[in-house]
């Protein structure tokens, strides 16, 4: 029957499996598969694929498989199966023992191959790759029969056998469905179904010599696998014919294609060759300012990826969040960035920790206060959450504020320390400046200022009022740490808007990373680990780095800044 769980909407697909569950389609089993190729890591896009394909099962309390679509061994490494697998159980699912690989099946395809021979549905053809393409045709004319086409079936059963034996060189001879040269889908002109490569693969060794192509493999994996439905994004739309010619001429479990559109997101390239590129090119860090050995990978904080996310401080909850939020459709768009960092946001504030941090220092001394003495004020961890509990931090007569926040000549709308201003420390007492020191160069390098005792609990006892609220850390207890403040990775809204002669590297960011390395934050943070998130207070959201940061310094990245982007584009109506 079909769910009744109404905390999302509805959509098109969800249609589809309520009335297949009505009509007891597949014995009322749900079953979906999330199929990745091992040739890159995961990024964004796939994250919503991965939502739409085992949240689908979830829903409908069915069965969810993971399989590596591992076909061309050519561009595939053991390190990318990996990071997959590391992924998705980060994103939040769990295929229990359902984990399959498509070189599993690589003796049942290869009888199904033979069987398709047998039946006069393939043959062996011995044009080069050029020559296939010019046979092929184009979308406005039809292509031509190979001069292999007919042969018989025992020569083909034979060069077969013999293309598995390794016998021919690599190229020279591909085994194709014999379909209709006229199509007009050219996917359905002949395809490919084996094609010679003599390469090691990373499961099967040296045991093949000939490997199947994807359109064979998925559509017969998903067979073999039980699945019922197999969901997949509309470039695919093309292929579903294939798909179903495969299943139905080999007569075996027949699940159902459906298609929805891929996820787009602005400032964002989401093709997996484009990534390649800009790891292999080393094309991310060769536009910082800062070289830093760590970063222009596959989880380089700027990248989409989900190793890349998860880096920067991403949750998993946002993600998944930000994919039921965008939903699934039909028809490709664009989503903006904004939409993203706002879910994160709505997120990392009921869980992230407010913390103090100056991320450019300006020494204040407090004349007044006592020489040697420190004391421990309570600080809420999270006004979000009632059970975050509070902390204690040390002040003393001398502390950092942000060097931003005092001004020798204060502007009207400025309301942060200047010379005779009083404003209010976080946590702390009410401070006046009195005096400031300079260097040789002009530069403001220290600050004098008293602090009111009968301020401690943020107001003062005659009732005055301050406009200003300074963040600050403890002087004599603060902890330096380096602090990375990432922008986009791209410069441009479109990445794919070039000039001509130029390719989309030509719109990345070159102020994409600032590093600054003179930081001073709480010294609670000393304890702080990868996979736990801050609030900077007036600065955004951060999180410790997962490969640079150390206890004695830690190296924190910035998720992302305060400003919502997208709740003011909501407010203004876009």
């Amino acid at each position: 029957m079909a769910s009744t769980d109404t905390a999302t909407p509805s959509n098109f697909i969800w249609n589809i499996i309520d009335e297949d569950l009505t009509n007891n389609k597949n014995e009322g089993r749900v079953h979906t598969r999330f199929p990745p190729e091992p040739n890159g890591c995961l990024h964004i896009g796939h994250a919503k694929a991965i939502c739409i394909d085992f949240g689908t099962a979830e829903r409908y309390k069915g069965l969810y498989n993971l399989r590596f679509d591992d076909t061309n061994p050519s561009k595939e490494e053991v390190e990318y199966v990996d990071s997959i697998i590391e992924d998705i159980h980060w994103l939040g699912f769990d295929w229990q023992d359902r984990l399959y690989y498509a070189s599993d099946y690589f003796d049942r395809l290869y009888e199904y191959a033979v069987q398709l021979i047998k039946d006069g549905k393939a043959y062996i053809c011995d044009l080069n790759a050029d020559q296939t393409r010019e046979y092929r045709g184009t979308l406005t004319q039809p292509g031509q029969n190979s001069p292999f086409r007919d042969r018989s079936v025992e020569e083909n059963l034979d060069l077969f056998k013999r293309m598995k034996a390794g016998e021919f060189p690599d190229g020279s001879r591909t085994l194709r469905a014999k379909i209709d040269m006229t199509s007009g889908n050219l996917n359905m002109r002949d395809p490919v179904i084996y094609r010679i490569m003599k390469m090691p693969h990373h499961r099967t060794g040296d045991k093949w010599n000939i490997y199947p192509m994807y359109d064979f493999t998925h559509c017969l994996s998903d067979s073999i696998e039980g699945i019922t439905h197999s969901l997949c994004s509309l470039e695919f739309e093309d292929h579903r014919p294939l798909y179903d010619w495969y299943i139905d001429q080999l007569g075996v479990h027949h699940p159902q294609q459906i298609e929805f559109a891929r996820l787009g997101l602005t400032y964002t390239v989401m093709s997996k060759r484009k990534l390649v590129r800009l790891v292999n090119e080393d094309r991310i860090t060769a536009n910082d300012k800062t070289k830093i050995t760590s970063l222009g990978g596959w989880d380089d904080p700027r990248m989409p990826t989900l190793s890349g996310l998860r880096r920067r401080g991403y949750s998993p909850e946002s993600i998944r969040a930000f994919a039921d939020r965008v939903g699934v459709a039909k028809r490709a768009s664009t989503v903006d960035l904004a939409l993203l960092e706002h879910q994160l946001r709505e997120d990392l504030n009921k869980r992230a920790t407010r913390v103090m941090g100056v991320l450019k220092p300006l020494k204040v001394i407090i004349t007044n206060y006592p020489e040697g003495q420190t004391e421990a004020l309570e600080a809420i961890n999270n006004p979000e959450d009632p059970e975050a509990g509070t902390r204690n931090i040390p002040f003393s007569r001398e502390i950092y504020i942000e060097r931003t926040d005092f001004m020798e000549e204060p502007s009207r709308k400025f309301f942060r320390l200047g010379p005779g201003r009083e404003v209010r420390l976080k946590h702390a007492y009410f401070i006046t400046c009195t005096d400031f020191v300079k260097d040789d160069n002009g530069e403001v390098i220290e600050l004098r200022c008293t602090y009111d005792p009968a301020t401690k609990s943020g107001s003062s006892q005659d009732g005055r009022k301050v406009k200003g609220t300074l963040h600050w850390v403890c002087a004599d207890q603060a902890l330096d740490a380096e602090v990375r403040l990432f922008d986009n990775l791209f410069a441009k809204e479109n990445p794919e808007e070039v000039e001509e002669g130029q390719d989309f590297t030509a719109n990345i960011n070159p102020d994409s990373l600032e590093v600054l390395s003179s930081c001073k934050v709480e010294p609670g943070l000393s304890e702080a680990k990868p996979g736990e998130y801050f609030q900077f207070i007036r600065h955004g959201y951060f999180c410790i780095d997962s490969k640079d940061s150390k206890p004695e310094s830690p190296v924190f990245n910035r998720t992302v800044n305060l400003r919502d982007t997208w709740a003011k584009m909501q407010k203004k109506g876009k």
